[in-house]
């Protein structure tokens, strides 16, 4: 088969591409990127030497660019891990989030209906359901829950979902959709909570918590929503919706903390800074359909997963450093002058 895989260069998409590339050696994959402020060609430079891997450089919101790719490739399957995701972003500036994550979707729906390909494949989020009080931890999202959504960055997301689906009930294509919990692990850019924390702990630079850090979120490694990914595309029932969490649900305040106390930092690093506005409180997802229709498990628990995930950071601050000084905007280039 032909994969194409859009996003491939940023967090969850270049691990997937790693998992992916190495386990399915007879596929051929894809890996499609723009190389936004968040897209790092570090992340997936060591796959060159795959022989069933390409990198192109492009934008899903392109659609003369998209068309001509998949008239080009051929591609049996689509998996569309390209987005913008940074919610504090989305509130400074919508429009780029419904340019890439509801035009560029159905930019990639409209090629997927032209070529006729097998399965299109969106990678989503529990954010789209809202959140959940902090008092009923009873509550989990669930496949039936009603989205919900708080933020331009939430909305957008819900959009693309509902978009999916109009395309496969209007015009018969076949899709799917995987919902997941907040994601840890290598590669990570640091503007999400984890790397913020150990980039800023690695200077003994204060920490910004937001409100008291009460908010509680469902941590999954990068590795076990991508093992869920590729059961879903492959195996995974379609025209449905599948949720991927990781049952380890912690404040913010316990996550900061935990990294500090691995990494021999003091706590007086932590500063409470003004809440983000529409700051959900708490996300908590049942996988269990999941979990018994395609017989998908965890393979991380949150106490070695964070251990290890410390630990990457702690042998690649080089790659930290690429990214802060921008030197990692460079690495793509660099590539096709060798």
């Amino acid at each position: 088969m032909k994969i194409l895989v859009t996003g491939g260069a940023g967090f969850i998409g270049s691990n997937f591409m790693h998992y992916e590339t190495e386990k399915y050696p007879n596929d051929e994959f894809v890996c499609l990127d723009a190389l936004t402020y968040a897209g790092n060609y570090n992340n997936i430079k060591d796959l060159e030497k795959m022989p069933n891997y390409k990198f192109v450089k492009g934008d899903i919101t392109d659609r003369d660019f998209i068309f001509d790719l998949f008239e080009r490739e051929k591609f049996d399957i689509v998996i569309n891990f390209a987005a913008e995701s940074h919610v504090d972003n989305s509130i400074k500036n919508p429009e780029v989030f419904i340019d890439t994550n509801i035009k560029g979707t159905l930019a990639l729906l409209d090629a997927c209906r032209k070529y006729g390909i097998k399965r299109y494949h969106q990678i989503s989020t529990d954010e789209v359901y809202g959140d959940l009080p902090l008092d009923r931890p009873d509550l989990l999202f669930t496949e039936e829950t009603p989205i919900h959504t708080s933020s331009p960055y939430s909305t957008s997301k819900a959009s693309a979902d509902l978009l999916v689906m109009a395309y496969r009930r209007t015009f018969g294509v076949p899709v799917t959709i995987s919902r997941c919990s907040n994601n840890y692990g290598p590669y990570q850019f640091p503007e999400k909570l984890i790397p913020v924390v150990i980039s800023k702990a690695l200077k003994d630079e204060k920490i910004p918590v937001y409100g008291v850090g009460a908010n509680v979120r469902d941590w999954i490694h990068v590795i076990d929503h991508n093992i869920g990914v590729d059961l879903i595309v492959r195996n995974g029932k379609e025209g449905e919706v599948y949720n991927l969490g990781g049952h380890s649900e912690r404040t913010n305040l316990e996550v900061v903390k935990t990294i500090l106390k691995q990494m021999g930092k003091s706590e007086d690093l932590i500063t409470f800074v003004e809440d983000r506005k529409g700051h959900d409180l708490r996300y908590a997802i049942d996988s269990s359909k999941v979990e018994r229709e395609l017989g998908w498990n965890l393979t991380y628990n949150f106490e070695d997963g964070i251990k290890e995930t410390v630990e990457w950071y702690l042998n690649h601050q080089d790659w930290i450093n690429d990214i802060l000084s921008g030197e990692y905007k460079q690495a793509y280039q660099k590539t096709l002058k060798k």
